[in-house]
């Protein structure tokens, strides 16, 4: 009986040291992987954080009073195609994309990227989340661009929006007004952040 046991391999050795079921060496296995599974998304978070500061595009959170009037003063309507830059928990196109719009979040850190589709999914809400640098993302169909970023990078998104923009298009900056160009409407409030929309002419 001995030989045959150790013969099926169902000795003691089976069952790893002390006659331990195999399932333990199972669940070790899966805990292994789940830690390095999360050290690795932990990585990547961190890594898409500071790329994004790099980037200038650390997502901070707008006062969401604000939002109805940013599409408002923009006057947002059905099939307007809207983009934000770096649009964190997605917010400003999901508001929009419940007017009608054509409403697309640009993102890349990887933490309000996965905020923003969570929220898209519960709320089935038909806004585009993209996983996108917008350096690297091509406007020209825009009719509006917002966004909430640092003044430092100005220069350059302004740069960049005067090659990529049509005639027409709207740009809206939260906070803090672009440099050399005229704004068409300005919201400023006692309490609370300024607003400015621009025209592209």
């Amino acid at each position: 009986m001995v030989k045959l046991v150790d013969t099926l391999g169902l000795g003691p050795s089976a069952f790893g040291r002390g006659g331990s079921s195999p399932l333990s060496g199972t669940t070790q296995y899966y805990k292994n992987f789940m830690g390095i599974f999360l050290l690795v998304l932990l990585f990547a978070i961190l890594l898409s954080f500071f790329y994004s500061v790099v980037r200038a595009i650390s997502w901070v959170p707008m006062w969401g009073k604000d939002i109805k009037t940013i599409l408002d003063l923009a006057d947002v309507k059905k099939d307007d195609k809207v983009y934000d830059l770096g649009c964190g928990d997605g917010k400003v196109v999901f508001a929009a994309a419940d007017r009608g719009a054509k409403a697309e979040g640009l993102e890349i850190s990887v933490l309000p990227y996965l905020i923003a589709n969570a929220r898209k999914i519960i709320s089935r809400n038909k806004a585009k989340i993209s996983f996108k640098d917008f350096w690297m993302t091509d406007l020209s169909d825009a009719d509006l661009v917002y966004f909430f970023l640092i003044p430092r990078i100005y220069p350059k998104l302004k740069t960049k929006l005067e090659k990529d923009l049509k005639p027409g298009a709207k740009v809206i900056a939260y906070v803090w007004p672009i440099e050399g160009w005229e704004p068409t409407k300005v919201e400023k409030r006692e309490k609370g952040p300024a607003i400015y929309l621009y025209e592209i002419k």
